[in-house]
């Protein structure tokens, strides 16, 4: 059974960074920041063979408020559900209440705690960890995460029995249908989350901001595989200060380029704004399936939401293949039927066409209505293939397609998006013009003969002209 491996501590001790270690990975945000982790984030590590679940916590403090104690609430559930916990300290900063207090708590858990102490780097580490003993831990880890020392022999000492890599789970790092929740901040993302997983997975605060990493969570649903991405808000570009947020709203585009399906997030109180038409311009960039969910739909009087569908309908008239819910996330009214739309996008930027058909169908719509002349020659569409998946790409070879208008392409994608029952995701194509086999043949006559045969030319033009007008005569 894959062992799991929670994370602990104070603020600002490490976690992070020793998770980004354990893991070979940089998922979890790494900054000189306190608070930075909210939300518990998994990743999966592979020490020679042998698989682990790492869990990134938010800091305890002992004494949280607020949003902090919904911080330490999600660290504690992370260690009810780990096998083994790693509890950091601060060689640098040495004991502190907080320290005595966690490890307090991990003494009455029952759980199997180790302590680590960690940025030994640049002291004596036995020194930096001299203070650290009398909290009675067994087993003791002296490390320095940021320069990976120490953390080898962390884990030969903690997964001491490798698996045959020929026996180890195939599965994907992130199994079955990437979702994507993205939005401005505070409209609500995480509680869908949280609701659409059916647990308080990630924090949830009335506070713009709350999350500031993009949160993966594996799941199952009715025997299906999904991996939800909670994101943090993203904000236009001039409210953006503080150097955090601008890594997080990265990590928020790099989320978008990982899924299958974006659920774009909209506050029906505020209505839709510029900023929620700059994110869905970005998905439709990525070429990801979207689905539009328009939050916080209780409680609004019968005028209001009449407003609000007019306004959706109107600015959104070019996303009419995209479906659209009015939900209320906090209430979970019409959150369980997005499954629908999800499994029908999925199915939509993943659809595999053989050639045959999109050619047939390239030609059907070309005879429907033809494409413009240019320069006196009608533009030709041979035929079709695809060259891609999520989104779908499809090729199409031709004359002079460099000339085809905007509207044709547009025709295009309509017929094929109909006719194929393509749901959510846009459609992408590509126009390629068939090679002039003659375009690279050399022209080997000297100067002169070039003058003679063109002279010889217009004399036989010259000629052929007096012999028709004699006829005429």
């Amino acid at each position: 059974m894959t062992p799991v491996i929670a994370l602990v501590g104070r603020p600002n001790v490490g976690k992070s960074t020793l998770f980004n270690q354990m893991t070979r990975s940089r998922d979890a945000l790494v900054a000189d920041f306190p608070g930075l982790t909210r939300d518990r984030k998994y990743g999966e590590g592979n020490y020679e063979g042998q698989k682990f679940i790492v869990i990134d916590t938010g800091g305890l403090t002992g004494d949280e408020a607020g949003i902090d104690a919904e911080m330490a609430r999600q660290s504690l559930q992370a260690v009810e559900e780990a096998d083994i916990v790693l509890f950091l300290v601060d060689g640098r900063a040495g004991l502190t209440a907080g320290d005595e207090m966690i490890a307090d708590h991990l003494r009455r858990s029952g759980k199997r705690a180790h302590l680590v102490v960690n940025k030994t780097d640049g002291q004596d580490p036995d020194m930096a960890a001299a203070e650290f003993y009398s909290l009675g831990f067994e087993s003791n880890f002296l490390i320095a995460a940021a320069h990976n020392r120490g953390i080898r022999s962390l884990l030969e000492e903690l997964l001491p029995e490798p698996v045959d890599p020929e026996e180890e789970d195939r599965a994907d790092r992130y199994p079955g249908i990437r979702i994507g929740v993205v939005g401005r901040p505070n409209v609500g993302k995480s509680t869908l989350v949280n609701r659409m997983l059916g647990e308080e997975r990630v924090v949830v605060y009335d506070m713009p901001g709350t999350t500031r990493d993009s949160v993966y969570i594996p799941y199952e649903r009715h025997g299906e595989q999904y991996t939800l991405i909670d994101t943090a808000g993203v904000r236009r570009r001039k409210n953006v200060n503080e150097a955090v947020e601008k890594f997080s709203i990265i990590k928020t585009l790099k989320a978008i380029e990982d899924v299958h399906v974006v659920i774009l997030v909209i506050d029906a109180r505020q209505g839709l704004v510029e900023q929620d038409l700059h994110l869905i311009g970005f998905v439709l960039d990525a070429g990801r399936s979207l689905v539009i969910a328009v939050n916080k739909w209780d409680g609004m009087d019968p005028d209001d939401r009449a407003r609000v569908k007019e306004q959706v309908a109107r600015r959104l008239d070019f996303l009419d293949y995209a479906d659209k819910y009015y939900i209320s996330a906090l209430h979970g009214t019409g959150v369980g039927t997005m499954y629908d739309s999800v499994h029908a996008c999925y199915e939509s930027a993943m659809s595999k066409w053989p050639t045959n058909r999109l050619t047939a169908l390239l030609q059907d719509a070309v005879a429907q209505h033809q494409p413009p002349m240019v320069r006196g020659r009608r533009i030709k569409l041979r035929y079709a293939h695809q060259g891609g998946s999520n989104p779908p790409v499809i090729v199409v070879h031709g004359n002079q397609v460099d000339a085809l208008p905007g509207a044709y392409k547009r025709y295009l994608e309509n017929t094929f998006r109909k006719v194929l029952k393509v749901v959510g995701s846009p459609i992408r194509f590509e126009f390629r013009a068939s090679e002039n086999p003659f375009a690279e043949k050399v022209d080997r006559r000297t100067p002169r003969q070039k003058v003679k045969q063109d002279n010889d030319l217009k004399k036989g033009r010259r000629s052929k002209r007096v012999r028709q007008k004699s006829v005429k005569r």
